[in-house]
């Protein structure tokens, strides 16, 4: 499985993030640019002592990101979404797109990619959940579908 975070914000968040992705062999991709540099203390020290399990991969754009995986499956988070992140099924080496924290994803992306935008259901009123939150409920759902593969 792979996560793509584009232009994220908040250390912390990302740092959370990628010890989760550390935890389930998943591939974290971050789109570049960041708001944040991959030194902030914030952001190491949310990864506590798992940075050595998880693969991170940069990209200056998701443009070369998807140019690089053609035959991949994505699927992009928003609150948006009328399918909910529960009403699909994630092939085995899925990528699971978010945006950042205080926008989300770019629109013209979502607009682009309709078909496979995927929402969390949540109460009227709420605008979003916290990133990682986000992150690991649809990944454990996507991981799920796959019988935990490789997970004890």
């Amino acid at each position: 499985m792979h996560v793509v975070l584009v232009n994220p914000e908040i250390p912390g968040n990302t740092g959370n993030i990628a010890r989760t992705c550390a935890a389930t062999g998943t591939t974290l991709h971050l789109v570049r640019p960041l708001g944040f540099q991959v030194t902030d203390r914030h952001l190491r020290r949310a990864g506590l002592d798992y940075w050595h399990l998880v693969e991170v991969r940069y990209w200056d754009d998701f443009a070369a990101l998807r140019a690089s995986y053609p035959a991949e499956a994505f699927f992009f988070a928003t609150g948006h979404a009328g399918r909910l992140y529960t009403d699909v099924r994630y092939p085995r080496g899925s990528f699971l797109v978010f945006g950042r924290e205080s926008t989300g994803l770019p629109e013209e992306l979502l607009a682009a990619n309709r078909e496979w935008c995927v929402r969390i259901p949540m109460v009227k009123g709420a605008r979003s959940l916290n990133l990682a939150n986000a992150v690991a409920v649809i990944l454990y759902e996507a991981l799920r579908q796959q019988g935990f593969a490789g997970l004890s």
